[in-house]
């Protein structure tokens, strides 16, 4: 059976942080599908085609990882490309008080789907898509929290 994974988020912005969780957990799945969702509580600052354009641009040659929108449930997307994995970064405590909720629901809802967690490299964990829209949105200079490669002329125009 092939080992899929879900890697879901709004990546509004995709940071370094995001990139490293992908690429460490390339290695211990056939296919991970990098989920861009629609958070209900999030209003987004980088449109949507943007956001899976960067992913792309990120990945490009990773033939194991692929970036989709999904609107709903992530359990839904996971039926959908037949995933049993939801891979998720964890940087503090308070995300994995949040991050082990979530799961355990997911889990009561669709039992065969297990969450795996791999914490942030010690140098990302201060890092999160809301400082950096913040970083941004002032005209700052955010690059050394975003994926090599990018053009940075992009993130000063939503």
């Amino acid at each position: 059976m092939e080992r899929i994974a879900i890697f879901p988020g709004s990546f509004d912005p995709f940071t370094i942080g995001h990139e490293s969780i992908v690429r460490r957990a390339v290695p211990m799945f056939d296919k991970i599908y990098i989920m861009i969702g629609n958070n209900a509580n999030k209003q987004s600052y980088f449109p949507v085609e943007k956001r899976m354009r960067w992913i792309n641009q990120v990945f490009q040659g990773e033939e194991k990882v692929e970036v989709r929108v999904h609107e709903g449930l992530t359990v839904d997307f996971c039926k959908e490309v037949n995933a049993r994995y939801i891979l998720r970064g964890i940087r503090t405590s308070s995300d994995f008080e949040y991050e082990r909720a979530i799961a355990q629901v997911n889990k009561k809802m669709h039992p065969e789907i297990e969450s795996v967690f791999l914490l942030t490299l010690p140098e990302h964990t201060p890092i999160n898509a809301s400082i950096i829209r913040d970083i941004v949105s002032h005209g700052g200079d955010a690059s050394m929290f975003l994926p090599k490669g990018l053009d940075m002329n992009e993130f000063k125009t939503k």
